[in-house]
């Protein structure tokens, strides 16, 4: 009996500790998914984030991001991760919608096209999507954003697309290698690759000088298990994505210095490309644009993937949005 009195006495010495030692504990370290990470720009508002604490202001602790070249891997890596969240492209996530996956749409990423170009070697007769007839044509995955965009495009200018030879060729890196190699007569690419690599291709066309700049490339998406488990953490990570975005708007160089150390790349020109994309409001601060949203989905039309509108009001769930943004979004 003495023993079984000892041990209730440790116990009730040692619980005030345990609790002050579990309080203490560093949030759990979490791996997000951002598609095309360290070789677009769509990630830059969580790099900001992660390098100023906003994340962990917030109570979660973002260490890591998974990536892939687009479309509906982004959606699967989303799925299978431990956190399922991730910014991915809006036509990939309808199209597994579509397709039966659990998914809620919860935010919006990057809306504007001004970014995207497709390019050509030196020297070659492309100067339009009309001289692109009958050529190889990359971009980077099916049911990604350059997927739709040159589906768009080709109608846009009066083609189908039977008039061109599309090829999936990868990420952004892949198509800049197909285009020089001589692979592909023609490929996607964006910044930062354009900006550092002009000396050694040529534009093709602007997607902006073919269709409204302001279209919704990618959006925030969880399950919707998920949604229903932890919505705090969705909540945290949506706060910390706007704070990021609004940090890059006000300090525009250093978020262009903290994401060039993230990405390997030249602060120089990445101060340069952010105070053009910040002029383009490039990166929404996380309310949903529905015309935005609604002009992407067209490429889904395109191809027979989405008969009709799609209904916003069944796959999308603002509520973890930060308080003001829920209301704009609707």
């Amino acid at each position: 009996m003495l023993n079984g009195w000892r041990s209730r006495l440790a116990a009730f010495a040692l619980g005030p500790i345990l609790a002050l030692a579990a309080a203490a504990a560093p949030a759990r370290a979490d791996t997000i998914t951002v598609t095309h990470w360290g070789a677009a720009f769509y990630g830059a508002p969580y790099a900001v984030a992660m390098a100023k604490g906003f994340f962990k202001a917030h109570g979660v602790d973002v260490t890591g991001v998974l990536t892939s070249t687009g479309g509906g891997t982004s959606v699967r890596n989303t799925l299978a991760g431990d956190l399922p969240f991730g910014e991915v492209a809006l036509a990939a996530a309808v199209e597994a919608i579509n397709h039966g996956q659990p998914i809620k749409i919860i935010g919006s990423g990057v809306d504007s096209v001004a970014d995207i170009l497709w390019i050509a070697k030196p020297g070659a007769p492309y100067h339009s999507v009309k001289d692109l007839k009958g050529k190889k044509v990359g971009f980077t995955a099916p049911g990604s954003v350059t997927n739709m965009l040159i589906l768009m495009a080709l109608k846009a200018s009066g083609m189908t697309p039977s008039d061109v030879q599309l090829v999936a060729a990868g990420g952004i890196g892949a198509n800049l290698s197909a285009v020089v190699n001589g692979a592909l007569d023609a490929g996607m690419t964006g910044e930062p690759t354009w900006s550092e690599n002009q000396s050694k291709v040529q534009p093709v066309f602007w997607v902006k000088d073919v269709l409204p700049p302001n279209m919704m490339q990618t959006v925030t998406i969880t399950t919707d298990d998920y949604a229903k488990s932890d919505p705090a953490k969705l909540r945290a990570l949506l706060a910390g994505r706007a704070e990021g975005v609004a940090f890059i708007n006000e300090h525009t160089d250093e978020a262009a210095d903290i994401v060039a150390a993230a990405y390997h790349g030249d602060p120089a020109l990445y101060r340069r490309v952010f105070h053009n994309f910040v002029a383009l409001h490039y990166w929404s601060d996380g309310r949903m644009d529905y015309d935005g949203m609604n002009r992407m989905v067209e490429g889904l039309q395109i191809v027979g993937k989405q008969n009709g509108p799609v209904d916003w009001s069944k796959i999308v769930d603002t509520s973890f949005l930060p308080a003001g943004m829920k209301a704009a979004s609707n």
